[in-house]
């Protein structure tokens, strides 16, 4: 059966949403360096989930708000209202800063699942 909603939890949680292969890179500067040390891998800014789903929706024209709804059963627990990282201790020792923000991450995300679907 297909359904034309999605069902998320809390839409104004805010986070610190990282491309994975910059992760990568970040991780691997870290093994890299010649002393081991604890570091943030973030962007310093903060989108809601409601925000990130927007981003994806409209990147093929559509308005989320008539598809996405909000599910209490899919809130968490103990919720962090807002995980946003500081990134300068790997700026400044690792040379790492991150490239895209959330609406690109979104926009690449959508784009590959479209891409996938079309081949």
């Amino acid at each position: 059966m297909i359904t034309r909603e999605l069902y998320l939890g809390n839409l104004e949680a805010i986070r610190d949403w990282v491309y994975a292969p910059e992760y990568v890179e970040g991780m691997w500067m870290m093994l890299q360096h010649q002393k081991p040390d604890d570091y943030v891998l973030a962007t310093n800014t903060g989108y809601t989930v409601r925000q990130l789903v927007q981003f994806a929706f409209e990147t093929v024209g559509l308005d989320h708000e008539k598809y996405v709804k909000k599910d209490e059963r899919y809130f968490r627990p103990t919720e962090v209202d807002a995980l946003i990282g500081d990134y300068s201790k790997a700026r400044n020792t690792l040379g790492w800063t991150p490239k895209r923000l959330t609406p690109e991450l979104a926009k690449l995300m959508v784009n590959h699942e479209v891409n996938k679907r079309r081949n």
